[in-house]
């Protein structure tokens, strides 16, 4: 199939998700196309069977704010029909969803069909899609696609609830490259003498430091932890709440401790370091973050919110936790990391688990199904 694939091209998760599918179908033959304003940031320009193209947006006095959903249009019809694209798939319904539309319609004109797939992440629906202002065209598109999914069944719930829509949408879980998401010994332990001494214990936060993730949390949760064990911190990203977040690592004296390291590409090389994973949030519809590190063996301390515990068995494969509760959080993981053997049946636990459901290679055919299943629909 030839499949264009449109996203937000940052550090999050909408972006990872949509970027590893391109890479994970082009390694299975398929010709991809990706569509934005810039290179998703996991793209290295290499990839075989993957070309990006620019979505060039002008800046005219009369325009505040720079129309990129029509641009977005523009380019993506031009796409489909200078390559004979098959299908569009967009992640992250605004304004992705009804800029596909568009180009579908302006391709209709001259009687070319192009059907498009709508892939749900999470604060399109719970948050921006959620606002009055955006809400009736967010379920306009959402009933216009071709064919529609959601990373879990939480989310699909929600946007049933939000929109009152009663259109099908396909629960396709997030993914990870169990090939590449995993732990090295070799290569652990000498990354993470780079970080840490021998016997301190390692922690890792990798997010887009937006609110919703509780930065603030990531960090009082840790210094309990760190009273009461040697231990450091890597905090993997960046984003609006970072320098509170140092600000008050520093105010609680601990900054010598915790390392921010800035957006990193890649991860799999620097998840295996730790022996715990935080991730506090306020809300996750799936928690990538936290199957990342399950793949790699590292268990989760998280939050029992949104898709959380769709992927994460408390007590099996991680443990959850009330939002806010950093105590208890700090508590557990110190019990955690003082019992070597129930955090290494954990850690094996997550990894099995990762295998056998989140796996790309289990996953990724049910992308191709549903294309397929959409395709067909779309010349009836």
């Amino acid at each position: 199939m030839k499949i264009g694939i449109t996203c937000y091209p940052t550090y999050g998760g909408s972006g990872v998700v949509a970027t590893e599918l391109g890479i994970e179908l082009a390694q299975r033959g398929h010709e991809i196309h990706f569509i934005s304003y810039a290179q998703p940031f996991r793209l290295s320009g290499r990839e075989e069977r993957i070309q990006f193209h620019e979505v060039p947006v002008s800046n005219y006095p009369l325009f505040e704010f720079p129309p990129y959903s029509l641009a977005l249009a523009t380019r993506m019809s031009e796409v489909a029909e200078y390559y004979d694209l098959d299908l569009l798939h967009v992640h992250y319904a605004i304004p992705h969803s009804v800029s596909a539309m568009l180009a579908r319609q302006m391709l209709a004109r001259s009687g070319r069909r192009l059907p498009f797939v709508t892939t749900l992440h999470g604060t399109d629906i719970t948050l921006v899609g959620a606002d009055r202002a955006y809400l009736p065209i967010t379920k306009y598109a959402i009933d216009e696609s071709d064919g529609v999914t959601s990373i879990s069944e939480y989310l699909r719930c929600q946007t049933v609830e939000t929109f009152g829509t009663t259109r099908h949408i396909e629960v396709i879980s997030n993914f990870v490259n169990c090939d590449i998401y995993l732990r090295d010994p070799i290569a652990s332990a000498t990354m993470r003498a780079q970080y840490a001494e021998p016997g301190e214990a390692v922690l890792v936060h990798l997010s887009n430091f937006r609110p919703v993730k509780r930065i603030q949390d990531v960090i009082q949760i840790f210094a309990g932890i760190a009273r009461e064990i040697p231990a450091r911190l890597l905090m993997v990203g960046d984003g609006p709440e970072r320098s509170s977040a140092e600000w008050l690592a520093k105010s609680l004296k601990i900054s010598d401790r915790v390392h921010f390291l800035g957006k990193h590409d890649q991860v799999n090389q620097l998840l295996p370091v730790a022996d715990l994973m935080l991730m506090p949030s306020e809300l996750e519809s799936f928690g990538l973050a936290a199957l990342e590190a399950m793949a790699c063996e590292v268990p989760t301390i998280a939050t029992a919110v949104g898709g959380v515990p769709e992927m994460i068995q408390n007590g099996v494969t991680g443990q959850l936790f009330p939002v806010g509760d950093v105590d208890a959080m700090s508590h557990a993981a110190v019990a955690l990391l003082k019992d070597r053997d129930r955090l290494k049946a954990m850690a094996l636990a997550g990894r099995q688990e990762a295998q056998r459901i989140y796996c790309a290679s289990r996953v990724i055919p049910k992308y191709e199904a549903f294309y397929e299943s959409v395709l067909r629909a779309s010349v009836r």
